[in-house]
């Protein structure tokens, strides 16, 4: 291996340009995975009537083949702008659907979503929600879709939710908010917070991960009382929290994403546990039984591991969280090596040198190329004449991999070849879950 790859290094292209096939949506569909990612809680669109429909493929089957609830889909309340509103505007249409949504719907919340023709027109979104505002919990999101990709439209949301619902509540020492992992967007998303939410119980902590919750407004109402943030994310989740700490007082921690097996998740346990000041012993014990029962389990797949595929090459092209924590697993539990890691999810600048270093293994003497690309056709070219023997990416890329002789395994959005409803990969046994689904695609043929 040459000197120059032997080090982590970077590649981006920041110009400005038509992307072929994104890993992503617009701010509005941020905001719509938000808000449907609550239990009770309807989206109400001002937008074209194109805006929702693009939800049910491009949001709910992208993200693991799902539907979006019981307030998504074809259910979601639209103004559905045309050419008329665009001259005489639309804010007529917007306080009857908004008046008629608050009585068909018995929801904890519901949000308005204002897409590109009423930030274009110059509607008067705010003032038409302020009529309603006495009536039931509602907040106004401004979410054109030039704006912002859906990361940012996340972000959006609890901007909003911060100054328009929330108000300030004595801090409860062992409760943390969990943020950093978007609905649909990040795969495996519900897996992912329950299975979070209950690793910080076993160890004495209350989390409130949001979504996922049956007690939607309950939920978000708490959020202020929290006596830290927990950011899972080494860029998504961070202006959320940065609002959240100027108006609440709430500090943030952040780390490199949902940690995926016995390592990750022990130095994961042992941060919130100082931050929190809890019992050590308590905090080891659970540690000590959880790492000799998934070391035990991950033993019974020695062979497969070992005999049949060591040390072998792969591939990622995912977003950041997937790709950092899949792959510090693979190199710092099973030794195998990352030839090339693609960054798909466009982080900001700002945030790049840092996520470079979270690549950084002590465990090898190994580190991958990593690329920041958000254009499906040069990540493909990226992909291309390389000796890894799988790629961990998205449904994008299962016929190019196949195309390559490559073994592919879909772990990130969009998913369109794979059903994900509690599947995830974090916490202790989420590594051997892991590796029960990467070396199964190897596995055969009889």
């Amino acid at each position: 291996m040459s000197n120059d790859k032997a080090q982590c290094k970077s590649q981006t292209n920041n110009e400005s340009r038509v992307v072929e096939a994104p890993r992503y949506g617009c701010s509005l569909s941020g905001v719509y995975e938000a808000t449907v990612g609550l239990k009770k809680a309807v989206p109400i669109l001002h937008s074209g009537s194109g805006c929702g429909m693009s939800q049910i493929h491009g949001t709910g089957m992208a993200g693991g083949f799902n539907s979006t609830g019981d307030y998504g889909s074809t259910n979601v309340p639209c103004s559905s702008l045309v050419e008329e509103h665009v001259i005489f505007g639309g804010e007529d249409k917007l306080r009857k659907l908004v008046d008629s949504s608050i009585q068909m719907f018995n929801s904890d919340l519901f949000v308005v979503i204002s897409g590109c023709v009423p930030s274009l027109i110059g509607d008067d979104v705010d003032a038409v929600v302020g009529e309603f505002r006495d009536k039931v919990p509602l907040i106004h999101v401004n979410a054109p879709g030039f704006s912002g990709n859906s990361f940012h439209g996340y972000e959006l949301f609890f901007e909003a939710l911060a100054d328009q619902l929330l108000t300030p509540k004595r801090k409860r020492k062992k409760l943390v908010n969990i943020f950093g992992i978007v609905p649909f967007q990040h795969l495996f998303w519900k897996g992912e917070l329950k299975t979070i939410k209950q690793i910080l119980k076993d160890i004495g902590v209350e989390a409130n991960v949001i979504f996922t919750e049956f007690d939607t407004l309950e939920t978000l109402e708490k959020i202020p009382a929290a006596a830290y943030n927990l950011v899972l994310s080494p860029w998504v989740g961070h202006r959320a929290a940065k609002k959240l700490e100027e108006k609440f007082g709430t500090p943030f921690v952040s780390f490199p994403g949902p940690p995926v097996g016995p390592i990750q998740t022990t130095k994961f346990l042992r941060k919130v546990a100082d931050l929190l000041d809890l019992p050590t012993k308590k905090v080891e014990d659970y540690i000590f039984k959880q790492e000799r029962e998934s070391y035990d389990l991950l033993e019974f797949g020695a062979d497969a591991i070992i005999v049949y595929d060591p040390n072998s090459y792969f591939a990622v092209a995912a977003d950041t969280n997937t790709a950092i924590n899949i792959t510090k697993y693979l190199t710092d539990e099973i030794s195998a090596l990352p030839e090339v890691i693609i960054i798909t999810d466009d982080p900001p600048v700002e945030f790049r040198d840092q996520i470079v270093k979270e690549f950084e293994s002590k465990e090898i003497n190994f580190s991958p190329e990593i690329i920041f690309e958000k254009d499906t056709y040069k990540i493909q070219k990226h992909l291309e004449n390389r000796s890894f023997s799988t790629l961990f990416a998205s449904s994008i890329e299962s016929a190019f991999a196949n195309k390559l002789n490559k073994l592919h395994l879909t772990v990130t959005f969009p998913s369109y070849n794979r059903l994900v409803l509690g599947d995830n990969y974090v916490g202790y046994f989420g590594g051997t879950h892991f590796i029960e689904n990467a070396k199964s695609i190897k596995l055969g043929p009889l």
